[in-house]
């Protein structure tokens, strides 16, 4: 079996969502569930995203460039409120931030796309 970007896609879509599960059941279970209930919450809105995206692949040019980042961004952003909450310091410096500017490029892309179709054959 091999695998595409695209199939790449709804794999990390499926896993985000997943970890957006975990993360809202540690949140329940915590002394102090904002971090959890944050990374939660930025995989649970990205997952349905990432599978949009799988699904208007064939029509929307810029696709690839806009899953990339939404889930670069998401795992950046989500991952440091995990590790802040499980080991007491980020990921690296900024990171969190840089996961949150990365998100918001590939929401801009989402909305380029719009008038980026692909070309009909």
């Amino acid at each position: 079996m091999s695998f595409s970007l695209r199939s790449t896609t709804l794999l990390v879509a499926g896993l985000m969502g997943l970890a957006g599960v975990v993360t809202a059941a540690a949140a329940s279970h915590g002394s102090d569930p904002r971090l959890m209930a944050g990374a939660s919450a930025m995989c649970l809105a990205h997952a349905p995203a990432l599978i949009a995206l799988y699904a208007a692949w064939p029509s929307m040019r810029i696709a690839p460039l806009a899953a990339l980042l939404l889930a670069a961004g998401t795992a950046l952003f989500a991952g440091d409120l995990v590790f802040r909450h499980t080991a007491g310091h980020g990921l690296f410096p900024m990171s969190a931030p840089t996961g949150g500017v990365v998100m918001m490029a590939g929401w801009l892309a989402v909305a380029l796309g719009a008038f980026l179709p692909r070309k009909e054959t």
